[in-house]
């Protein structure tokens, strides 16, 4: 079993911590070219050159291989003693915190710079396949954290050709927020990684 670190926004954070996330999309990098091999019709390549191709494997992991998620985050403060390193918020839970216990917190930092000790949230991957973006259904939409946009409102699921209203429409949100404007209409292959928490 192997051990690798994934980032996600607050907001997939809350729907991990929910329990209403249990998918996440990454772009295969680099695209592939053709898709096959002896063991699996579904393995992802990438030509190099004339008769010189080179298999893609996902840099997630494989079934039974875990992710601790690096989110948002900051240290404790106390004046006498500086960062208390084994306290820890997260801005996914408290946006807004300012003082716990007297104490400030630090600036937020970036995910980026999460450290393994501070990370609160462990997956097992249980599932890896590859898949193009725009081919997601609602159940694995909805897998993904997204939510039907009209259920506030009361109403169904509008005009499934468009999506409008759809889970599939939240997410195309979601993932344009994180990705950029015209991510998906560019439809890339994505990992489609499936995964179970393993932390409380």
């Amino acid at each position: 079993m192997k051990e690798r670190p994934i980032l996600f926004s607050a907001l997939m954070v809350r729907a991990l911590l929910d329990g209403s996330k249990t998918q996440t999309r990454r772009v295969v990098k680099p695209q592939p070219s053709f898709f096959g091999s002896m063991t699996n019709p579904n393995t992802p390549f990438k030509t190099l050159d004339a008769g010189l191709h080179c298999q893609i494997t996902c840099p997630y992991g494989q079934p039974g291989d875990q992710l601790w998620v690096r989110e948002t985050w900051c240290h404790q403060w106390d004046d006498f003693t500086g960062y208390q390193e084994e306290k820890f918020f997260y801005r996914a839970s408290t946006p807004d915190v300012q003082h716990v216990d007297g104490a400030e917190r630090s600036p937020w930092k970036p995910s980026i710079h999460m450290p393994r000790a501070a990370s609160r949230i462990t997956l097992e991957i249980t599932g890896v396949r590859v898949e193009r973006l725009q081919h997601i259904s609602e159940a694995d939409a909805r897998a993904e954290g997204a939510r039907n946009l009209d259920v506030a409102s009361g109403r169904e699921t509008l005009d499934p050709y468009s999506r409008q209203g759809s889970c599939v429409a939240h997410y195309k949100n979601i993932w344009q927020e994180i990705n950029g404007h015209d991510s998906w209409e560019a439809n890339p292959w994505v990992w489609v990684i499936e995964f179970k928490r393993v932390t409380p």
